[in-house]
């Protein structure tokens, strides 16, 4: 739902026509209606826009900014229980115009202050401008599934939904962040709290950034922290009455992700985390669920068939899509204007396309992200274990010293095999540490720190993020719990909800996250491990509720990623945006990378010689986002 900006000019120069600039380059996130409050004081000129997807009272009454007393806001996303604050409100007084949330948002901060945001369930990214203490507060959901960006340079404050808006303002230098480039690169996205720009950065999960305007002063404070929550002493509940709690938790998170008075569907995928959303839906929902699934030609990356068959199990009006090789293809020029940072997941094309289809239909969906993150579904979970304990610690510091010996490339038979180099370096970085937590992020890692500074001349290939975090979990935390932690703070949020957030809003679509409600994280936080894994069987309690549902043997069938086929689009169609946008001489003219290594990168990819097809769509994504925002052309 929407997209907001605003800025606070300390140098009173922004006019409103620059507020209107901003928030308009947004309208793909709010088509339906726009609004701006804009207004001069002593200390700055103060400007705070919305554009609106109407989801809750289509009404104007519904419209933002909204006013009430000294506070102006605008606002994000859904608080699903804004029904029950309400009724709290309204007992202690207060009266209501609209059947929006927006405006119990600002009468709970009137009667309550910023504590109200510890009721809410929902996902958010509100601006409040205070008029009585003159502050405006930045206020993120606890998983960070709406996003909201802030910039901070010679007394000019921006802040928006995406980092487009900020390209329209004067004074904003859009100077790229080295290390950010750097975290693209060995990632696939840059990590939180930092932006790809200088003096920008995403206001974290669970957090709220106040600026008080007469004193230019930026206070950050938390009000939910997930490393608190996996250092709650563990739940104490038998397996099967974990098993009916989370049940509950899962009918409970779903029925509140239906409230909307606009049609509502559900993004289905055929497997575990999907097929539980909709299940519970189809039975516990009045209604006929709608479920979407876009299809591929070729088998190895087409789920449709999985999701066919749940969907005639479940009974929900379903629609599938076969997307052709140059429906998708044809999305690739158009990424780096949905994608304003650079993000390397080439699920952004099916995720993109399943968004466009749902939208000829209903106008918000619910995705089932994070049950991987919660409920350890991951491969690299036992992989990181194994790697990192395969050998005493004595034994793997040898065989790690004793790999620094040999070059990759000269081994036989091997150095023929797909990314070989990168694994090898992989595993002796893992021999090294004797930390599955660290084993795991390496796994995670397309480039290791030896190939970043050889991509990357003078880069520094370490920067602190939430990776470091496992030294602040409990002894109440194995591995696998620290893994889980790290994850959600970092491939979750940067990743894949960044991923869905973009592709919705580029289709004016609202997307809805049932298992990230706050309250089934910390839920899930606190059980044992095994009852999330156990010898192997990855996300065993979410299993167990869905068998109720759904027969084992529909669900029964090798994970499979959403993903497209970047390597044959790489030597076919798309090989030409290889020379157009990573010529030598555009490389060397650009001055970021070394232009013989991507050359010899490039070579041995179209060459068969065992360089990843990941690698060289990373490169290909940051260079057309590079030629979009910072090298136009």
């Amino acid at each position: 739902m929407c997209g907001i900006s605003g800025f606070i000019d300390f140098r009173h120069s922004l006019e409103e026509k620059h507020l209107i600039s901003m928030t308009d380059v947004l309208e793909k996130r709010g088509p339906d209606a726009s609004g701006y409050h804009f207004e001069k004081t002593n200390d700055g000129h103060i400007g705070l826009g919305h554009r609106r997807l109407s989801i809750l009272d289509l009404s104007p009454l519904g419209n933002q900014p909204y006013y009430y007393e000294d506070y102006v806001v605008v606002f994000n996303g859904e608080i699903y229980n804004f029904q029950e604050i309400k009724k709290e409100l309204e007992q202690k007084g207060m009266t209501f115009s609209s059947t929006s949330d927006t405006e119990v948002i600002i009468k709970a901060y009137a009667c309550e202050g910023l504590a109200c945001i510890e009721r809410f369930i929902g996902m958010f990214a509100i601006a409040l401008y205070d008029k009585k203490e003159q502050k405006i507060h930045l206020i993120r959901d606890r998983a960070g599934v709406k996003p909201i960006n802030f910039y901070w340079r010679d007394n000019l404050f921006l802040f928006s939904s995406e980092l487009k808006s900020f390209h329209q303002v004067p004074g904003f230098g859009a100077q790229l962040d080295e290390k950010s480039i750097v975290s693209y690169f060995k990632y696939s996205y840059v990590t939180s709290p930092n932006s790809i720009y200088k003096n920008t950065y995403k206001v974290k999960p669970g957090h709220v950034v106040t600026i008080d305007v007469p004193k230019k002063e930026i206070k950050e404070t938390q009000y939910w922290d997930i490393i608190e929550v996996y250092n709650r002493p563990k739940s104490k509940l038998s397996y099967e009455e974990a098993v009916e709690e989370l049940e509950e938790l899962l009918i409970s998170s779903c029925n509140y992700r239906m409230v909307s008075d606009v049609p509502v569907g559900v993004f289905l995928s055929g497997g575990y985390d999907s097929s539980t959303v909709t299940s519970i839906l189809a039975k516990h929902h009045n209604n006929t669920i709608k479920t979407f699934t876009i299809g591929f030609e070729n088998s190895q990356f087409d789920e449709a068939p999985y999701a066919k068959k749940i969907s005639e199990y479940l009974g929900t009006e379903h629609t599938e899509y076969y997307c052709t090789q140059q429906e998708a293809l044809d999305l690739v020029p158009k990424l780096p204007e949905i994608f304003d940072e650079p993000l390397g997941d080439n699920s952004i094309i099916p995720t993109t396309l399943v968004s466009q289809l749902a939208r000829k239909h209903v106008t918000v969906a619910l995705s089932s992200d994070a049950g991987d993150e919660i409920f350890a579904g991951y491969p690299r979970y036992t992989q990181a274990l194994q790697y990192s304990q395969i050998m005493t610690p004595s034994l793997q510091k040898i065989a790690s010293k004793s790999m620094n010996l040999l070059d990759p490339k000269y081994i036989p038979y091997f150095n023929k095999k797909n990314n070989f180099k990168t694994r090898y370096n992989k595993i002796r970085e893992i021999w090294k540490t004797n930390d599955p937590v660290k084993a795991m992020e390496i796994v995670m890692q397309f480039n290791t720190n030896t190939a970043l500074t050889e991509m990357i001349p003078g880069c520094n290939p370490n920067s602190k993020n939430y990776f470091g975090i496992s030294e602040q979990l409990s002894q109440h935390n194995d591995p696998i719990n620290k893994m889980l932690a790290v994850d959600y703070l970092t491939f979750l949020l940067d990743n894949n909800l960044t991923k869905v957030d973009r592709a919705t809003m580029s289709a004016s679509l609202e997307g809805r996250e049932p298992l990230l409600d706050h309250r089934l994280v910390e839920f899930a936080a606190q059980l044992p491990t095994s009852y999330k894994l156990k010898q192997g069987h990855t996300k065993r309690i979410l299993k167990s509720v869905l068998s109720k549902y759904i027969p084992n043997e529909l669900m029964e069938r090798p994970k499979q990623g959403f993903v497209s086929p970047i390597n044959d689009w790489l030597k076919g169609d798309l090989r030409e945006y290889l020379h157009e946008f990573m010529s030598p001489q555009l490389l060397k003219q650009q001055g970021i990378f070394a232009p013989q290594v991507i050359t010899r990168m490039i070579n041995d990819f179209l060459m068969n010689k065992g360089e990843n097809a990941q690698k060289i769509w990373h490169l290909l994504v940051f260079q057309m986002w590079y030629y979009k925002w910072i090298e136009k052309r």
